[in-house]
């Protein structure tokens, strides 16, 4: 006899296997192709767990925030990878995904889809403690790599210091360590050529 509850965690299980195939502007760090969104994902989880310990509020709920990581890019699978850097992108870039977080959570459970459901959304709004620790990862790691893969995304796109300095407010927010090591990264991505002075 099938479990029909199995069979609907399976399916989206299989579903989300989409997420291999979603290329990100973001090369690996050691340059050698753009790395995928479930790459990406992934990575992050590692990261909230290994950074956590400088964060500027200890209270924070790891397991929520890893959640996060792991679902938030799940609708690019519909609405593909909007660059960080592109306005025009960005316009409809919540419409599009909250379209496809629609289609897919509707494939599990229901208190299963409404838990990941409710999650992307605080991800998206970026209001909570979790949510902002969560963004502020969102926001390292493609910086991490494009400092290790010696900016060659950056310099693909014609990025500037500006830019990349306004998008890494946010790790300040959540955390001073962080956001320190972030700064000095970029300052030293000018030094080095890897990122274009102001703009």
């Amino acid at each position: 006899m099938k479990d029909a509850r199995l069979e609907q965690q399976i399916r989206f299980l299989l579903e989300i296997d989409q997420l291999k195939q979603v290329e990100r502007r973001s090369y690996l760090a050691d340059g050698s192709r753009r790395e995928n969104s479930a790459e990406h994902s992934w990575h992050l989880a590692m990261m909230a767990v290994l950074l956590c310990e400088h964060l500027d509020d200890p209270g924070i709920d790891l397991l929520r925030v890893m959640k996060m990581l792991l679902i938030h890019d799940l609708v690019e699978i519909d609405a593909g990878d909007t660059y960080a850097y592109d306005p025009q992108g960005q316009e409809d870039k919540y419409d599009r995904e909250l379209a496809c977080a629609n289609r897919l959570f509707r494939l599990l459970p229901e208190e299963q889809r409404d838990e990941l459901m409710a999650l992307w959304q605080e991800f998206e709004e970026g209001i909570s403690p979790e949510a902002k620790y969560a963004a502020a990862l969102d926001r390292l790691q493609p910086m991490l790599l494009n400092y290790a893969a010696q900016g060659r995304s950056w310099r693909e796109h014609g990025i500037h210091s500006r830019q990349v300095l306004a998008r890494q407010e946010a790790i300040a927010e959540v955390s001073q360590k962080l956001g320190d090591y972030s700064r000095g990264l970029i300052q030293d991505a000018v030094a080095k050529g890897y990122l274009k002075a102001q703009g």
